[in-house]
């Protein structure tokens, strides 16, 4: 079984559902949705290539969202390449920023009966040259970021940021920033996600049976398998077959996607790419499903920086060519140290309880490191230091001239 979409932005309506209030999005806000679905189904897939057996739950949303903040203090080569991997090349940053403002607006809005928090901060090192205000304002004001100056040394400073964190995540994930802190750590970005929905036609708890859950080794597991009969959005197709369980009154959806026996989950995600997506979503039908899916509780965590590196940002975490002046100007070397990405999802007859938290970890060098580089003809000596005696010196024009 594989679900998706719970944490996804998804602009296109499912025909399955009635939102209970129109999204009625720009252009713009339609692009950075499609952005962020893009780069949210490539992050998937390409963690899926490294933990192709093993439970995952990531939201795209939530990273998309943490490196978008910090995306506003990149520059020249940095900026360029956090561009084409979060697919925002036909975007100005006005526009993205403008984008986020709005969307958070409306997606914690939509439904009255889900609950669905978004919050963000940013919390940076007091004992050093401070962050650009341009930079800190406009987190503030199209990403509503609670900006903290803080002294890191201090023994409760990380514990004040995952008290944050717990709050935002409404006690679901207790703490991200590691304790203490890392005295090379300028700057936490955060983003934080929570989500409440009951189902729109829930699961009787009666009819809730134990049964074999057949892992992907060929052995099996004894789950807790819910079962209902209800008017769905379904599709089967020659490789899967796929339902939508709507929350509230249908603004949010759950939507499950189930290879053939026969089939291979790990070949199904690596089609999931926009256009197939997209082109499935659309051929959901409304017809009354017999549903059995299995109770679950999952808590995930990853650290996305060799995932984020194969995808193309791969600069934007090296400390020599990480360009970061539109965040720290007067501080030589900044460059993201980590992302870390945490989440937590729970499924049962009522509903889904889900929460994400995404950590951008700003790392810092006061000092430029001297580079020594001979790529040009040099002179070059053997000595004996105590005496200061030149044993051999010689000139290298070609190193290749033997």
């Amino acid at each position: 079984m594989f679900l998706i979409g719970l944490l996804f932005l998804q602009c296109s309506e499912n025909p399955t559902t009635a939102p209970t209030r129109s999204l009625d999005l720009t252009a713009a806000e339609k692009e950075l949705v499609e952005s962020d679905n893009s780069f949210g189904l490539r992050l998937f897939r390409e963690i899926n290539e490294a933990q192709g057996d093993s439970n995952i739950f990531i939201s795209p949303l939530s990273v998309a969202m943490a490196l978008g903040m910090t995306y506003n203090g990149a520059d020249g080569s940095t900026k360029e390449a956090m561009q084409q991997t979060l697919e925002l090349s036909g975007l100005t940053l006005e526009e993205i920023n403008e984008s986020y403002r709005n969307l958070i607006e409306l997606l914690t809005q939509l439904d009255s009966k889900v609950q669905f928090d978004i919050a963000n901060s940013i919390w940076y090192k007091l004992s050093i040259p401070e962050p650009e205000a341009d930079f800190l304002q406009r987190c503030q004001q199209y990403f509503d970021a609670l900006v903290t100056g803080l002294d890191f040394s201090a023994p409760d400073a990380a514990s004040t940021i995952n008290a944050w964190v717990e709050e935002s995540t409404n006690g679901k994930i207790e703490e991200i920033v590691d304790d203490p802190i890392d005295p090379l750590i300028c700057m936490f970005l955060i983003n934080a996600i929570y989500f409440k929905g009951s189902w729109v036609y829930q699961f009787d708890e009666s009819q809730t049976q134990d049964t074999l859950f057949y892992l992907p080794d060929g052995t099996t597991a004894t789950c807790k398998m819910m079962s209902q009969k209800a008017i769905h959005g379904f599709l089967f197709s020659d490789d899967f077959q796929a339902v939508d369980l709507p929350y509230g009154d249908g603004a949010y959806s759950m939507t499950l996607f189930l290879p053939w026996e026969d089939g291979d989950i790990n070949a199904l995600i690596a089609q999931m790419e926009p256009e197939n997506l997209n082109n499935w979503l659309s051929q959901f039908s409304s017809d009354s499903v017999n549903v059995f899916i299995p109770r679950f509780t999952l808590e995930y965590d990853r650290e996305l920086k060799a995932d984020l590196t194969a995808l193309g940002m791969g600069i934007a975490f090296d400390p020599d060519e990480a360009n970061f002046r539109n965040m720290y100007s007067s501080i030589p070397q900044v460059w993201i140290d980590k992302v870390k990405h945490k989440t937590f999802v729970q499924v049962n007859e009522e509903g889904t309880e889900a929460a994400a938290v995404t950590d951008v970890e700003m790392g810092y060098s006061s000092v430029t490191n001297p580079a020594f580089r001979a790529d040009r003809p040099f002179v070059f000596m053997i000595r004996e230091n105590e005496s200061g005696t030149i044993m051999f010196i010689g000139k290298i024009v070609d190193p290749t001239g033997g």
